[in-house]
């Protein structure tokens, strides 16, 4: 029993400072401090303030968040959808080059979203998708896209054929049978690859940065890295107060579901 327990003790000793960090943080976006002093000298909710008044020259928090979610929950979507299907024909088909789709889908995940710049901006510049939360959802979707097709497809191969072969034997077409028997085999994977998608979305910068800069199809990412833009007005209790927002809903996420998220890369489940 000591020696099962003392991993758990010495993690917990190596987390202390990080737990106060986090403590310190949230204690400093609801409080007033003298310069150098680590001791609050008072109660306040003025670095709270970007929730009910915006900020100069910064789009109203509840619209970008707005964005935030849309991009998140759209391009979720978008994933399941795709490579639910995708994995599917990759897993029970028999399409010529099977093996090279599969190792393509891999090696364009390996590559860098940075490295794409360039050819995605021409691409949505040309159709008319550039500085739109549609472009950026496309985008990330389908750089999502690879990694989603080659778990499920993983799930998929390891669902018994023989109960499809049954349900199409009793008159069930492919797709109702992919549908409503192949589908609820691998719901854990179906929920951990949209909790992932959600968070990938969720944390993007890179992309809604460069391809939808404006105000109008702003998230909470850019928002966020737009408080350090000017020095000489940066309030760190402010963008503390900002940073907490952004991430709680992430927080949130991971506790409910973090065992589903875990179940990404545990296997199938046998029917």
């Amino acid at each position: 029993m000591r020696s099962a327990k003392l991993p758990f003790v010495i993690l917990s000793v190596l987390s202390v400072p990080l737990a106060l960090m986090y403590l310190y943080l949230l204690i400093d976006t609801f409080t007033v401090s003298e310069p150098g002093s680590l001791i609050p000298s008072g109660f306040t909710l003025e670095h709270w303030r970007f929730l009910w008044q915006d900020l100069p020259g910064r789009a109203n928090i509840w619209w970008v968040t707005l964005n935030t979610i849309i991009f998140a929950t759209i391009t979720t979507a978008l994933v399941l959808l795709l490579s639910s299907s995708a994995a599917y024909a990759l897993s029970r088909l028999n399409i010529p080059g099977r093996r090279i789709l599969l190792g393509g889908a891999m090696v364009l995940h390996a590559f860098p979203s940075v490295t794409l710049l360039i050819a995605i901006f021409l691409i949505l510049q040309y159709a008319g998708l550039y500085d739109t939360i549609a472009g950026v959802v496309i985008i990330k979707a389908s750089l999502e896209l690879p990694l989603g097709i080659w778990i499920l497809k993983g799930f998929y191969d390891t669902v018994p054929w023989e109960i499809e072969m049954a349900a199409i034997q009793d008159g069930a077409s492919r797709f109702y049978t992919w549908r409503k028997i192949v589908l609820p085999q691998i719901k854990p994977a179906l929920a951990a690859l949209a909790i992932f998608s959600f968070l990938a979305s969720w944390s993007e910068y890179i992309l809604p940065q460069v391809l939808a800069p404006g105000n109008h199809a702003q998230v909470l990412s850019v928002y966020l890295a737009g408080l350090i833009a000017d020095d000489s007005h940066f309030d760190m209790a402010l963008f503390k107060s900002v940073g907490l927002f952004y991430v709680l809903p992430v927080f949130a996420l991971f506790l409910i579901f973090q065992k589903q998220l875990m179940n990404m890369y545990g296997g199938g489940t046998k029917g």
